[in-house]
């Protein structure tokens, strides 16, 4: 079994096959939420690499795009009164909801790009003969998400393109401002789940070692996050 399936074991199975340490349990929560390290460094999975990469590419299109949607009259008030320095207080909570709506979205469009669910239900077959029998079906399912998901990249691509010419024509010298909110928010985004990821093993390897149910179910719920 890979990081996923050993991370979505049911109780039961998580007794009889969970052997991992709380640092490898950690490690494996970042191969499979981390952007960057689930893009390009997780190999074991069974998601496509280019419609990781894909995602990738469109997650950050969507933070700049999101950023920009927030700049107002008023951050360009303050952006005077600041006569031109960045004002990084001021900006904390217009890169906090950016970063909120944004992974929000990006864990939509996550849905329609990643396939490691539908081969792993193909897995779970007890004979060959079921795989096959099911296989058409999942591919086909897979085709018609891949469908939808570069219709609507390329939808979102010509969207946030037409909008970020507009705003940077338009709003010249704040285009530094919004890169650097950005760079900011999108970096949030990547750092957050290094501390967010240390909460599940501290619920489920107690869990397992005292054999606590619904500690255990609790610990699956917060891995989600």
């Amino acid at each position: 079994m890979n990081n996923y399936e050993l991370n979505n074991l049911s109780y039961d199975d998580a007794l009889k096959y969970e052997t991992r340490t709380y640092w490898q349990y950690y490690i494996s929560l970042l191969k499979t939420k981390h952007l960057i390290i689930f893009t390009f460094y997780t190999n074991t999975d069974y998601n496509s690499r280019p419609l990781k990469i894909l995602l990738f590419l469109i997650s950050f299109a969507l933070f700049y795009t999101v950023n920009a949607l927030f700049f107002n009259d008023s951050t360009m008030h303050q952006i005077y009164e600041d006569e031109g320095a960045f004002n990084f207080l001021y900006q904390i909570p217009q890169i906090l909801y950016s970063t909120i709506i944004s992974t929000a979205i990006k864990m939509i469009i996550s849905f329609l790009s990643l396939t490691e669910k539908d081969f792993i239900k193909l897995k779970s077959k007890k004979s060959k003969k079921l795989a096959l029998k099911e296989l058409g079906g999942i591919l086909n399912k897979i085709s018609k998400k891949s469908i939808v998901l570069f219709a609507l990249s390329y939808l979102f691509v010509i969207l946030f393109w037409y909008y970020l010419s507009c705003f940077c024509a338009v709003y010249k010298n704040t285009q530094v401002y919004l890169i650097k909110d950005t760079l900011i928010s999108f970096a949030t985004s990547l750092l957050y789940p290094f501390a967010i990821n240390l909460i599940p093993g501290l619920l489920r390897m107690p869990a397992l070692k005292h054999k606590k149910k619904c500690l255990y179910i609790i610990s699956t719920i917060v891995a989600i996050i």
